[in-house]
């Protein structure tokens, strides 16, 4: 693979550069960059931005009204997003149930979501997960028996990120408990204002509240809201999850992160000399750096499968791997970097009008809750270790 950009990307990337420089509104690229937390209004603002240019489903197919862009030029807008410091496109409605809709979705189900999550009308959650269905998600016992035209619902899903902002869920239920468990397993479309739904915060130890619980008692959904044949939602499942493991692995992101570490380290003082100029602290960077740049190509290497017609296989594990060791690392190394000023939560700084001491360099004032945070990368979304067992049975064959 070529890796050089050609003189028609590189005028690309000028364009998306200069349109972000100039569309991007700069207290959204503020709460970014500081790694700020970001409301569902201000999420919904950027989206709408993109969708009035037309970029919003820059890596959709053109029929369901994709830009037609290759996988070199979405790279390039993904890189440009990250090194502006866009807020990150939630990866629910677009990324994740889009393609299972696309490919296995009815056509009534496709004009009917699809404008709606590019519009804001509706927010997605994922309801995956489950006490005791968290890696091992085949173990799920949320039920939905068939009753008439409708299916009944009964169980509960965990770790639902943003559910407490979502319109609609896509499920994941037991529709039968015969043969093995993968095929008793379907993939349902839940309104989440339908009665007998509770959602439950999780505090994380961040002490945010970005997870929930959701419990369904007796939820009465349309069985026209079933994507694909009753029974074959695990085939629908592992096609959204390469999806997901693809889009967790963040190069742009990871890069935006490296090069403010950089900055960070240089003007950091350990014993008189700045800290990137300690040879310990070196070597790490160096190290992630090193490892960024290998999952760059592997990315590009997904990215041209999938516009080649095929899906991620075994690979988009090994981005899910190295992309949430990466994001741990960098966010380490930048808790290092600050010291003890690290442990000071001031969220005061980002009100409007702050004009009081600043504990941490500015921007890094988030730094703690953000190390925290990332703690939970290498068990979401599959835990790693669940994904090193993908890897070997798909090169394997065991």
């Amino acid at each position: 693979m070529d890796l050089n950009f050609t003189q028609e990307e590189q005028a690309f990337r000028t364009e998306v550069r200069d349109w972000l420089a100039a569309n991007l509104p700069k207290d959204l690229a503020t709460i970014t960059r500081n790694d700020a937390p970001l409301s569902k209004k201000d999420m919904l603002r950027w989206q709408l931005i993109l969708h009035d240019k037309g970029w919003l489903t820059y890596d959709w197919p053109t029929e369901f009204g994709g830009t037609g862009w290759d996988v070199v030029k979405q790279f390039i807008f993904e890189d440009e997003m990250a090194r502006a410091c866009a807020p990150r496109l939630l990866p629910f409605g677009l990324k994740m149930l889009a393609p299972v809709l696309m490919k296995f979705g009815s056509k009534a189900q496709q004009d009917h979501y699809l404008p709606r999550m590019c519009d804001g009308t509706d927010w997605w959650c994922q309801g995956y997960s489950e006490p005791g269905a968290g890696s091992d998600l085949a173990s799920l016992k949320t039920a939905a028996v068939r009753d008439g035209d409708h299916y009944i619902v009964n169980g509960q899903k965990t770790w639902t990120t943003l559910g407490q902002h979502a319109d609609w869920i896509f499920c994941l239920v037991r529709t039968s408990t015969e043969g093995k468990r993968q095929e008793g397993i379907s993939f349902l479309l839940i309104d989440m204002k339908t009665p007998g739904i509770d959602v439950r915060p999780i505090r994380t130890i961040d002490g945010g509240h970005e997870v929930n619980e959701v419990f369904f008692s007796d939820v009465k959904v349309p069985a026209e809201n079933l994507v694909g044949e009753e029974n074959k939602g695990w085939t629908y499942a592992k096609y959204l999850l390469t999806h997901e493991r693809t889009n967790i692995a963040g190069v742009g992101k990871s890069n935006q992160e490296l090069n403010r570490l950089k900055s960070l380290a240089r003007n950091q003082k350990r014993g008189g000399k700045p800290l990137a100029e300690d040879p310990l602290f070196a070597a790490r960077m160096a190290r992630v750096e090193i490892a960024l740049m290998n999952m760059e190509v592997t990315n590009m290497r997904v990215l041209a499968d999938v516009a080649g017609g095929g899906a991620p296989g075994s690979e988009s594990s090994m981005l899910k791997i190295l992309g949430t060791e990466i994001e741990q690392e960098l966010t380490d190394l930048t808790r290092r970097a600050l010291g003890r000023s690290a442990q000071a939560l001031t969220p005061e700084v980002d009100e409007p009008g702050y004009n009081g001491p600043h504990v941490t360099p500015d921007g890094f004032q988030h730094a703690a809750e953000v190390y925290f945070n990332h703690r939970k990368t290498t068990i979401y979304g599959g835990s790693n270790e669940i994904q090193k067992n993908i890897i070997t049975k798909m090169i394997t064959g065991l």
